[in-house]
């Protein structure tokens, strides 16, 4: 009877295959490989899960069915995170930027795969080729804005440090006694190329972050409106994402227009220290009532999760106390 049941099977999957196409079995394996991958990644089985991946993407190189497409995000990511835990192989973070580079080009608003690509160029002090990939993703126009704009904040983040890195010294940055106070009063650095150069960064981050803050949209403009409560958990998360970018990219304006104040000072003209002075503040309170919106979302986030979690917890107790 048994042996007759497994001719049955045999019988029944030779003919499944026989009528299938090599596509559909590809896909179908792929899929297997794909959830065995998944499983050994979990576990940090990161050789075993980029073996399976691998295996997956060989099934489908060009990406023309989901599970290819998964299939090369999730190797990317596997060979990212063999990286992470040995920077000493550059090999794999090399590998996984072309990885996440097929993934993107199949998907040119996967913006975690274009971030991860700019955080192994970072990591590899791969400079140039981090400064070009920033610099096309904040280009490219065929993207959301807020996309745009965090490509455009990371440029002009840069050029804040490279400001502050000339600003913030114990030889431009005096403390002095005003009115009886304490305070700091900013002066030139003693090389002029330093000071050209601070005088740059701060013209070339103006013109980043102005661009990035242009492209804030009427969602961000009525964040202080919004009511979170009314709001389902993925728009909590939605907005929080959309928020975050322009969040940061009034701080850096903020920033930004301190760098300059400081120039003013350093080139005595305290009219324009004072008015600058006045902008950097008006931004800042700018920042700071978008970072509340952010806040509140990120408050209603975490009363949910512990209203959920004691939820289930009485549920597991009511349950275990009628099983008595």
């Amino acid at each position: 009877m048994r042996s007759s049941r497994i001719a049955v099977f045999v019988l029944l999957a030779i003919t499944v295959l026989s009528g299938a196409s090599c596509s559909y079995y590809n896909r179908v394996m792929a899929r297997k490989n794909l959830v065995d991958g998944s499983n050994a990644y979990k576990g940090r089985k990161f050789p075993d899960a980029e073996k399976l991946f691998r295996e997956a993407v060989a099934r489908d190189p060009n990406g023309q069915y989901v599970e290819g497409k998964t299939a090369q995000l999730f190797l990317a990511r596997t060979l990212h995170s063999e990286f992470i835990g040995n920077r000493a192989d550059r090999s794999k973070a090399e590998e996984a930027i072309k990885e996440y580079q097929k993934a993107l080009a199949q998907n040119p608003n996967d913006q975690s795969s274009y971030k991860a690509i700019a955080s192994l160029y970072e990591n590899l002090q791969m400079n140039n080729e981090w400064l070009d990939w920033v610099t096309k993703r904040a280009n490219n126009t065929s993207i959301p804005p807020e996309q745009r704009a965090e490509a455009l904040t990371s440029l002009a983040a840069k050029k804040n440090t490279c400001a502050n890195d000339i600003s913030d010294t114990e030889q431009t940055k005096k403390t002095v006694t005003k009115e009886g106070k304490q305070a700091f009063q900013f002066v030139k650095p003693a090389k002029p190329e330093d000071f050209a150069s601070l005088q740059q960064c701060v013209q070339d981050g103006t013109a980043l972050i102005n661009q990035a803050v242009a492209l804030e949209t009427d969602q961000v403009r009525n964040a202080p409106k919004l009511d979170v409560r009314a709001l389902t958990d993925a728009q909590l998360k939605s907005n929080q994402d959309f928020l975050k970018v322009f969040e940061s990219a009034r701080s850096y304006k903020a920033s930004l227009l301190i760098q300059a104040m400081r120039i003013a000072e350093m080139d005595n003209k305290l009219a324009d220290r004072d008015r600058l002075k006045q902008e950097a503040d008006a931004a800042r309170a700018s920042f700071l009532e978008l970072s509340d919106v952010v806040k509140k979302i990120q408050k209603e986030i975490d009363d949910r999760t512990a209203a959920q979690e004691e939820k289930e917890k009485n549920d597991k107790s009511k349950n275990a106390n009628a099983g008595k």
